[in-house]
């Protein structure tokens, strides 16, 4: 059994943004990021810089690899770091929940985005579905 990759929270988020965003398949993740060329401008509210993803993947090849065709483990997640990943994965935007001691995110996901989420979130972090809301998950950290 091998290892799941750990990818930073910013690197998962480029990587999700040209799967979803921008519609490349892992192929094009893998090629076009390694090759450092033809990479996208973000004018998205994250103003994402691809050249980011670049230097990791020239910095760490078989890492980046691994994570784009295989999946990912985030390393650490933040509460609106997290709401972005899933918007950005999923491309619905997730409610933030900052109350001091409530910090949440709430979200609609099918089963399928359920499990990607579960695989992806770092260790520390609870998802509970809501009650009378179904398809609607609560993350929240374990610890505050």
């Amino acid at each position: 059994m091998t290892d799941i990759v750990k990818l930073s929270q910013w690197d998962a988020l480029l990587v999700e943004s040209l799967r979803k965003g921008h519609g490349w398949s892992d192929d094009e993740i893998v090629a076009k990021v390694k090759a450092g060329s033809d990479l996208p401008k973000d004018d998205s509210i994250f103003q994402f810089n691809y050249s980011d993803l670049a230097a990791f993947a020239q910095k760490e090849p078989e890492t980046f690899e691994a994570a784009v065709r295989g999946g990912y483990q985030i390393k650490y997640n933040t509460v609106r770091g997290l709401r972005s990943w899933i918007w950005v994965a999923f491309g619905d935007e997730p409610q933030l929940e900052l109350e001091a001691g409530q910090e949440a995110v709430t979200a609609q996901l099918t089963p399928e985005q359920l499990e990607r989420l579960r695989t992806a979130l770092s260790f520390g972090w609870s998802i509970e579905p809501v009650a009378g809301a179904a398809g609607t998950y609560r993350i929240e950290p374990i610890q505050r």
